[in-house]
Formats: structure tokens, sequence, C-alpha cells
């Protein structure tokens, strides 16, 4: 009877645990991370009677959890995959709408501007015309700014998230840490504590949305956590930490330290996964050259069109003023490296490319050069351009020596600092400097087309143009009987040369003249060398027949009110390659829209592509959680089954206990 009663209770004593594990299980179905529970019953160790072995009874062996490691894992890197994607998807979403959007671009402005231009040059002398010029400039440059200014506000928004989302993987780790050591504690006696481990697996895979993460389990039943190239985040109840602090190369560029004791190192370029991760992604990637395209077409902009109106006059005759702020300006050229000390002074928009570069100094005035990330080039000097980058080095803070490197940023500020100046109408220089003329006594039908300056400092030195005409360049036509003609030799500091600049000679390294055919078309060039030695380059076409000692004549174009070949050269910048020529490569480089619309193209195909990564991964992680829920979830069905058979059985080991009672009395009974 006391067996049987021993069994009755043990039945008793399962089918109790067994409800409160169902239970358990039923009051954690919505929390996060909870791993099903059950538990493994074995029978007790039975008693040997005369006929045999009696059972004793049930006892619990083990209460453990339905896990899967390896759908642990898949889950937590299918958790970071997907966190990066989405923060990155997130900020480029909002570039793509700014960029190609019809009011927030820049291509609209450009396409008023130049309209603009183009109304102006069909009346150069309308006044109301040059003011709507002045107004689209200053309309062009504001959306520079405003497009800049929305840049650095995401760049902004980058710092503070990281430093939010550094907070949290802080916080995580703390927490990792400290369930390591209770976990420890609580396997000593050689049971899992399922709770806590479904709390650590939670955290980690937590932490894994804000950074990529490797988990090594330890003997001990703790985990080590390690983030970037393997910087132990965690190791057991010990915890690392991470900062943010401001880039070493630039302070606007937050980066991100591993800081373990007393030791510090930047692992920023070493994080994946995550949304820090997605966020220095996304920074990396796309911001930062955004930055320097719009920039580097901003920079291009001013300087071909203060370029191109510099070699032009104005309706008061004088040489052309610039429409926008100087590229150069002192206030500009200090700003372009980091620390400063350096002022980077831009010489070619054309060769400039949309790249930061880094420095080391040498010894005296030599430095080495390199695209960020990229190869050195060895052997520059300051005070020289940097051979086909477009820019020139001086420095200026005599603190920085040999070893020290800076961070040279040129097209960085570009978009921002973009500004309209000129604010006189009457100043835009829509005249050409130079016109050309027939003799009215000439008897031939030969006649000279305007002459195109190709090639000219800027701004062009009024003064220096009078002394080089004179009164007026006059070439008299020399008739061969073969049926071509000459032109007057050139003299002084005239030449005439060929499409490359270079000077004519005869066979014996003469001077020479050209050669030109009666009836054609035939295209002049005359180079003028300054006493500064500057050089100055005019194309002119003579068509006809000239006779003999006809004659043309190149004057100064000292009042040309009306004139609108400067002009028409400003509204053909528009289509001109003049960002990200090549030099050794013809027909290399792309226009101002062009260049714009490659930089749309690029952040629109980034941004597709996030779109469907971020479709990828998200059918990533709902299949892994799916799976990893078929297996660890909580079923109510099943535990409701659960509650009525467990419930069965205590009723049943209760009746057992119930039996032995009635025999126990009845045995009793007998003896009274």
């Amino acid at each position: 009877m006391a067996d049987l009663l021993n069994i009755g209770l043990s039945g008793l004593s399962a089918s109790k645990s067994q409800l409160s594990i169902t239970g358990h299980n039923i009051s954690n179905v919505n929390t996060p991370g909870y791993s099903r529970q059950d538990a493994s019953q074995a029978t007790r160790t039975p008693q040997f009677s005369g006929a045999g072995y009696v059972g004793s009874g049930t006892t619990l062996v083990e209460i453990r959890r339905t896990y899967s490691e390896f759908l642990t894992s898949q889950l937590r890197s299918s958790t970071s995959l997907s966190s990066d994607v989405e923060a990155y998807k997130s900020q480029i979403d909002q570039l793509d709408s700014l960029l190609a959007g019809s009011t927030t671009g820049i291509t609209p402005s450009l396409q008023k501007f130049f309209s603009a231009l183009q109304t102006a040059a069909e009346d150069p002398a309308n006044i109301p015309a040059r003011q709507l010029v002045l107004a689209e400039a200053e309309g062009l440059a504001r959306r520079f700014n405003t497009v800049s200014d929305r840049l650095t506000e995401q760049n902004n928004f980058t710092n503070k998230q990281m430093a939010a989302v550094t907070d949290q993987i802080n916080r995580l780790a703390g927490s990792i840490g400290s369930l390591n050591q209770a976990i420890a504690t609580a396997s000593a006696n050689g049971k899992q504590p399922n709770d806590l481990l479904d709390a650590r697996d939670e955290a980690v895979r937590q932490l894994s949305t804000y950074i990529g993460v490797t988990v090594t389990p330890q003997d001990d039943n703790s985990f080590n956590i390690s983030v970037g190239t393997g910087q132990p985040l965690v190791v057991g109840s010990a915890v690392s930490r991470l900062e943010i602090v401001p880039g070493q190369g630039d302070p606007n560029r937050h980066e991100i330290q591993f800081v373990s004791g007393g030791s510090r190192q930047g692992i920023t370029s070493q994080i994946t996964g995550g949304e820090l991760g997605g966020l220095i992604r996304y920074r990396q990637e796309v911001l930062d050259p955004t930055l320097n395209s719009l920039g580097q077409l901003a920079l291009a902009v001013s300087d071909q069109v203060n370029t191109q109106l510099g070699q032009g006059l104005d309706l008061k005759g004088n040489v052309g003023v610039g429409l926008f702020k100087d590229i150069n300006a002192a206030d500009l050229v200090d700003k372009r490296s980091y620390p400063t000390g350096i002022n980077v002074e831009i010489t070619n928009t054309s060769s400039l490319a949309a790249s930061d570069y880094e420095i080391e100094i040498g010894a005296g005035d030599s430095y080495r050069i390199r695209p960020v990330g990229g190869r050195w080039i060895e052997g520059q000097t300051f005070g020289t351009e940097v051979p086909g980058l477009g820019f020139n080095l001086h420095r200026i803070d005599s603190s920085l020596g040999e070893g020290d490197k800076v961070l040279i940023m040129p097209t960085r500020r570009g978009a921002s600092e973009i500004g309209a100046v000129l604010d006189q109408a009457d100043q835009l220089a829509f005249a050409a400097a130079v016109r050309a003329e027939s003799s009215l006594q000439n008897g031939g039908t030969g006649a000279i087309g305007q002459p195109d300056m190709v090639s000219a400092p800027s701004p062009i030195d009024p003064a220096e143009l009078k002394t080089a005409f004179g009164s007026g360049l006059n070439l008299a036509a020399t008739v061969n009987a073969d049926g071509t003609f000459t032109l007057s030799a050139a003299t002084g500091n005239w030449s005439y040369v060929d499409e490359n600049g270079n000077s004519l000679v005869d066979g014996s390294g003469n001077p020479a003249t050209p050669t030109l055919q009666s009836g054609n078309s035939n295209t002049v060039r005359l180079a003028y060398t300054a006493a500064s030695g500057e050089v100055y380059q005019f194309d002119f076409t003579i068509n006809g027949r000239p006779q003999a000692n006809d004659s043309f004549s190149l004057n100064f174009n000292q009042s040309g009110v009306s004139d609108n070949r400067n002009a028409l050269k400003l509204v053909d910048l528009q289509t001109k390659q003049t960002i990200g020529v090549d030099g050794s490569v013809v027909g290399s480089g792309s226009s101002f829209t062009d260049g714009y619309g490659e930089l749309v193209e690029r952040v629109g195909t980034l941004t597709a592509q996030a779109r469907m990564d971020s479709e990828a991964t998200g059918a990533i992680l709902k299949q892994a959680t799916d799976n990893r829920d078929s297996l660890s979830a909580v079923n109510l069905d099943e535990e409701a089954a659960n509650l009525i058979k467990f419930e069965q059985y205590y009723n049943a080991s209760a009746q057992i206990i119930q039996v032995a009672r009635t025999m126990f009395d009845t045995l009793i009974s007998t003896f009274r």
C-alpha cells in the first residue's frame, strides 16, 4: 500500500509539474524569443520482489526548451542583414526623391538659367532679359545650396543615429554580460536555465539588429560576442564598449571606436551588418560621393560661366566680371582640407574628380597624394598643379611637418559655397572682344567671318588686346595662279598656328602663312603672345574668291552693344563637355546636364537595387523567423490539449492515492 501510495504521489507530482510547464508556455506565448518548454519523464528504480521487479512510479528527468542553434543563428544573421538594408534604403529613398524631383533637383534650375541666357542672347541690349539671367543665376545657386543643406542634414542625422545605435549596442552588450554570469552560475548544477538562455538569445538577436555580430559558445554556457573583424565586445561577464567620436580625417563624419580597458581602436570601416552597418555603408557609398559630385558640378558651373564672361565685353565696353562667387576666394581655399593648413586652389574644373584625397607630407616642400583608399602618387611639390587632378596645394601652416597626413576635399563644399554675386545687368559680358570686317574697296567676293577667341586668359587684358590690334590688324590677300591665295605674313607677336597652337613653319623652319583655296570655306587660326607670356588664339573663316590686294581686318570690339557672340558661347556651355574631362581621351567628359543626369541615374540605380534587396532580405528574414517559430514558438492549440491530458493524468494519479487509502482503511479495520 505504501508502494502504491508512493507511485500515486510520484504521478501526482509529475503531472503537477507538467501542468506548471504547460501554463508557463501559455503565459509566455507573446514573450519575444521565448522557446516552448517540455519535460522528459522516466521510471523510478523498480523494487525486486519474489515474482520479479515491481515499478515504483515516475520522476521528471529534465525540463528542456525546444531549441535549434542552427535556426537561431540563421535568424540572427537574417535580422542583421535585413536591418542593414532597411537603414540604407530609408536614407537613399530620401536622396533619390531629392535629386530626381522636378521641384527639388538641380536640372530645372539649370534649364531655367540657360533658357534665360538664350533669351538674353537674342537681344543682348535688352536690360530686362539681362535681369532675368541674374535672377535665374541666383535661383540656380540657391538650389545648389538647398540640396547641399539637405545632404548635410542627412549626414548630421547619420551622426546622431550612429550615436543612438551605439548606445543601444552598449546597453545590450551589458545585458548579455550579466546574463552570461547568471547562466554560468545557474548551470553549475548541470541543468539548463531555460528562461535565462531564451533572454540571452533574444538580447543577441536584438543586438544583431544594430550591428553584425559573431557568437562563440563557451563550455560554461556563456557566449562570447565579437564585432567588426573579431573585436571582443562581450567575453563572459566582461563587456567592452563602442564610442562615437569625430572623424580623424573629417570631424563632420563621426567614426566608431572600440574601447576595451584603456585601449582604443577605430573600427568604422570594419563594421558590417545591422542598422549601424547600413548607415556607414550609405554614407561611404552614396552620401559622400553625392556631395562631391554635386560640388564638382557647382564648381564647374561657377568656373566655366565666370571664365567665359571674363573673355567678353559688357555694355560699357569693359571686360566681363564673374557672375558667380570666385571658386578660389580666400574664404574657400582654406576650407578644403582637414586639418587646416593646406590651401586647395582649383586650377582646372574640367579635370576635377568627385573624390577626396589624402596627402602625406614629405621632406621640404614635397608630398605624396592618393584618392582615399587608392594608390599613392609620389613626388609632388607644394605650389605646382597635381597632374591631371585639377588643383594645386599650398602649405600655409609651417607646423605641418614630415609624416603628417591631411585630408583634401576639393569638391566637398562646392555646392554649399556657390553664390551669385553680380547685381548689375549691364555688366554681363555678352559681346566678343574682337570683330572682323572686309574692306569696302575689295573687288572680289571674299568674306571674312567673325573671329572666335578659342584660347585666352580669363579675364582678358583689354589694354593688351588694344596694343595687339592697334588701329586694326590688316590681312591682305595674295592670289596665286593655281586658284589658291595667302594672307599677309604675321608680324610682331602674331603668328599663324595649327589647331594645336603650334606655329606654322615652312621647310626651312621659318614662319609660314597658310595656303587657302578660293571658293572654299577656309579656317585660319592666329595667335598673339602678350608681353606677360599669355597667349590669345583666334579662329576666323575666309570664304569666296578674293582678288589680289583685297584686305580684311581684325579689330578690338570697343563698342559691341548688339554683339551676342560671347552670350552664345555661354549658352553653348549647357551642352559643352566640361566635367570629368580626360585630356588623353578624345570626347571624354560630360556636360552640366549630363553630369547631373549621371549622378541622378547612379543614385536611382542604387535606390532600385536597395528596394530589391529590401524585398529579398525581408523574405529571408520572414522565412528564418517562421522556421524558428515552427520549432520553438508556443502553439496554443497544442498547449490546450496538453492541459486536458495532464489534468486527466493528475486526476488519475489522485485516484491511485484514493485506492491506496481505501485499501489501508480496509486493512486497519480488520484488526479492530
